[in-house]
């Protein structure tokens, strides 16, 4: 009965990171706890659709770097067939930027890799009690950032828009400024085309620009890439 009461009531874990080792590692650690349990385990995006609608998790704890796909762009997709689930980010990209973007995209938290265990236990509490979970360090990163913006944003119109880049996006600017084609990107960047191409609809609002050629005509005049000469 205890049992029974305990596996009804425990905190429904998916972990999403592609190396194997790692998502044991978790798992150990998880299930060693009284409430939390491990659900399902997916090593990339299809996968981690795929068990997140049938099993409809509580707590999705996401790497961001995963084969074939950014794990940032997967939120949304992950959000929208598991809705309930609060995605928890467990990364060791400790780009401030790429944190701050997970979490406007839906994330409720962000973990370094490099955290003691009972930090990530802690969070997934957290987390899925409603809070939002980041670090004295991050929040500091997530407040600098934000004040660059505005301070760029007093400056130059231009620059604000500039600096709300991802550094992905940036890599993804600087290929397309060399002349290379979406295939060609994806296969430098070791990212599927269809990420490549979401990368540049996003790029495209940000910067508001219509096409391609109007990217480069913009990336090559604020310095952001440079002609392929």
């Amino acid at each position: 009965m205890p049992a029974t009461a305990r596996q009804i009531t425990a905190i429904r874990i998916l972990l999403v990171d592609d190396h194997k080792v790692m998502r044991l590692g978790l798992r150990l650690l998880i299930e060693n706890q009284p409430g939390l349990t491990v659900i399902g385990e997916a090593s990339g995006r299809n996968d981690a659709l795929e068990i997140a609608e049938r099993e409809q998790p509580d707590i999705i704890l996401l790497d961001l770097t995963l084969p074939g796909t950014d794990g940032i762009d997967l939120i949304p997709e992950l959000l929208a067939v598991a809705g309930k689930a609060r995605i928890l980010i467990l990364t060791g990209v400790v780009e401030p930027e790429a944190h701050t973007r997970a979490m406007h995209l839906g994330a409720m938290g962000v973990v370094l890799k490099e955290k003691a265990p009972e930090v990530l236990i802690k969070a997934i509490q957290k987390v899925h009690d409603g809070e939002i979970w980041l670090d004295r360090v991050m929040v500091a990163n997530v407040f600098s950032e934000r004040e660059r913006a505005r301070e760029a944003q007093r400056k130059d119109p231009e620059a604000s828009k500039i600096a709300t880049l991802t550094g992905r996006e940036r890599e993804v600017i600087a290929l397309v400024g060399e002349g290379l084609r979406n295939r060609q990107i994806a296969d430098r960047l070791f990212i599927s085309e269809g990420t490549v191409r979401n990368h540049l609809t996003t790029v495209f609002s940000k910067l508001e620009v219509s096409d391609r050629f109007e990217l480069l005509m913009y990336a090559y005049r604020h310095g952001i890439a440079k002609p392929n000469l």
